[in-house]
């Protein structure tokens, strides 16, 4: 019963933070207005990572039925653009996750109101209590990439050929992620304060100007950031603001 009782007010207080961003909401399995990421966006590269189990999770996210990427039409545009912005700067984009559907966000929330669960907690969140993710607002009912116009993603260095180094994993439950951390990011200047890492941990001048790269070119291709992630980007004139889309996770028939 206390357990049923921590889940219902949990999932009672996400719900509530998500309507206080949201507004008014539609559901739909119309997938019309998609696009498979990289037909849009060739040089990118995939890691869908809740297609895998290496998530903070633990297992493959329900609603992801093939390891691709879908965007809508819009947003994919103008992540070909930042693509070939970076391709000049010798990098290319890798992909983590883009559209997200509704019972994937379900899973999340069930995942965290199943405290004891702690599969994945040294890998992402070993600095925090499971109990907080919802308070915290890790985890809500509802998410920006639902709605098909935001992309999670890092730089993949061509010359290395590998992952740029940011410091930090993807989707790292902590203030290691924001994008403030150690620097300001509407400066790019590194200050190397760390105060807010409870277990002291910092990055480097270099790992905060490569996110910085990710951020800039972002930015300058019409997505807007979020403050809690440096891997996290919005397009900001997103076509469908109040619809939260339910299809599969799976290649676009053409």
């Amino acid at each position: 019963m206390t357990a049923v009782l921590a889940f219902c007010a949990l999932a009672m207080a996400s719900c509530f933070s998500s309507e206080k961003k949201s507004g008014t909401q539609s559901a739909t399995d119309d997938a019309s207005q998609f696009v498979t990421l990289t037909d849009a966006v060739p040089d990118a590269i995939l890691e869908i990572r809740y297609f895998g189990t290496y998530n903070f999770v633990g297992q493959r996210i329900d609603g992801y039925e093939e390891p691709t990427a879908l965007l809508t039409k819009q947003a994919a545009d103008s992540l070909r653009a930042v693509s070939d912005d970076v391709m000049q700067q010798g990098y290319r984009l890798k992909i983590y996750d883009a559209y997200r559907p509704q019972r994937g966000v379900d899973h999340f929330v069930r995942w965290a109101a199943d405290i004891p669960d702690t599969l994945m907690k040294r890998y992402f969140y070993p600095d925090l209590d499971k109990s907080v993710l919802f308070e915290q607002e890790y985890i809500y009912e509802k998410s920006g990439h639902t709605r098909g116009s935001t992309v999670d993603l890092t730089l993949f260095d061509m010359a290395t050929e590998k992952e740029l180094d940011m410091g930090g994993t993807f989707d790292w439950f902590g203030p290691e992620s924001h994008p403030d951390f150690c620097g300001n990011p509407e400066t790019g200047e590194y200050t190397g304060d760390n105060s807010k890492s409870p277990a002291g941990r910092s990055i480097t001048a270099e790992q905060f100007r490569h996110r910085m790269v990710l951020r800039q070119a972002m930015l300058r291709h019409g997505f807007k950031a979020l403050d809690s992630e440096w891997w996290h980007f919005t397009l900001k004139d997103e076509p469908f603001p109040d619809t939260y889309f339910t299809f599969p996770v799976r290649q676009l028939k053409q």
